[in-house]
């Protein structure tokens, strides 16, 4: 195996970084959402899994139930959160693919 110079070697650490910045500015920018009682609740969550904003529809209110109306937010948060979580792991799973990393080894 050839020895690698200090400057390829800063030269690769500088694109891995820059990849690496890339890819969490755009898992930062995505927007995904989680729905609970088929539709009735929708949260909106980004990259970071910070809640955006969240829908009810009216006809949930209707029905007076505190109870159901937590349980059906909770779900779609939750739901929109994991969604986030997975988005945000194939990106950065594609990010150590393309950087030559063992799985398991990446950012």
């Amino acid at each position: 195996m050839a020895k690698m110079s200090a400057g390829k070697m800063a030269k690769m650490l500088r694109r891995a970084q820059e990849a690496q910045e890339k890819v969490q500015a755009e898992i930062a920018a995505m927007e995904v959402e989680g729905s609970a009682g088929g539709g009735a609740v929708t949260a909106r969550v980004d990259g970071n899994k910070t809640l955006l904003s969240l829908e009810i529809a009216p006809e949930v209110m209707e029905d007076g139930d505190a109870g159901m109306l937590a349980d059906l937010v909770v779900a779609a948060v939750n739901q929109a959160q994991r969604k986030a979580e997975e988005e945000a792991a194939k990106k950065m799973e594609a990010l150590t693919r393309m950087l030559g990393l063992p799985p398991g080894l990446g950012f």
